[in-house]
């Protein structure tokens, strides 16, 4: 329905939205604080949102990735088909980028993927962005994700990355993880959202 259907024209004065959001809300968040790994245990919400603020690694050039889990958390290897774009701009104005990397996808892996590639770790060097996961706890069908993040890379570029695949099982996924490919989460913030 178009946005011209609102109840009022003026954002701050709209009442109602004549289309169904679903019900999100917060179900965890976390707080890195040179944190090994970020886990979360997942319910019988269609659809999981994860939000990424300002995180840090401890060391230059790490990943922050994730992987799902079929049996409680107690294995992460969860076979993954993905695929990986970006574009980037560095700061120098000299070299811009657009393209797929092939580098940072999954062919029927059961690897960790990376959603936040080549981070830096100066002081002002971070990165955000989200997760969506859909109908995790299916027992039928294989488990789809969206992810897009912004991040400050060691080599001095912006650089936002587009990430997506699934998770290529029927069983229920019950816990998720995020951790560097290299030392820890030095700093940051995870919150995960579940929406009907």
């Amino acid at each position: 329905m178009p946005l011209t259907k609102l109840n009022n024209k003026a954002v701050a004065n709209i009442t109602s939205i004549p289309v169904a959001l679903g019900d999100m809300v917060l179900v965890s968040s976390a707080t890195a604080s040179s944190s090994a790994y970020i886990d979360f245990s997942l319910g019988n919400y269609k659809e999981y949102k994860f939000f990424f603020v300002n995180i840090h690694p401890s060391t230059s050039g790490a990943n922050l990735s994730f992987q799902c889990s079929t049996d409680s958390g107690s294995t992460y290897a969860t076979t993954m088909t993905t695929t990986f774009f970006r574009a980037a701009h560095d700061e120098a104005d000299t070299t811009a980028v657009l393209g797929y990397d092939s580098g940072f996808d999954l062919a029927q892996s059961t690897s960790f993927q990376p959603i936040m590639t080549n981070m830096g770790i100066d002081n002002d060097m971070c990165g955000s962005g989200s997760l969506q996961l859909f109908n995790p706890s299916s027992n039928t069908f294989v488990k789809h994700f969206v992810a897009e993040t912004n991040i400050y890379q060691t080599s001095v570029f912006n650089n936002t990355q587009f990430i997506a695949g699934y998770a290529n099982t029927t069983s229920a996924l019950t816990n998720i993880k995020f951790q560097m490919s290299s030392g820890n989460i030095d700093d940051g913030k995870i919150l995960m959202f579940g929406i009907n």
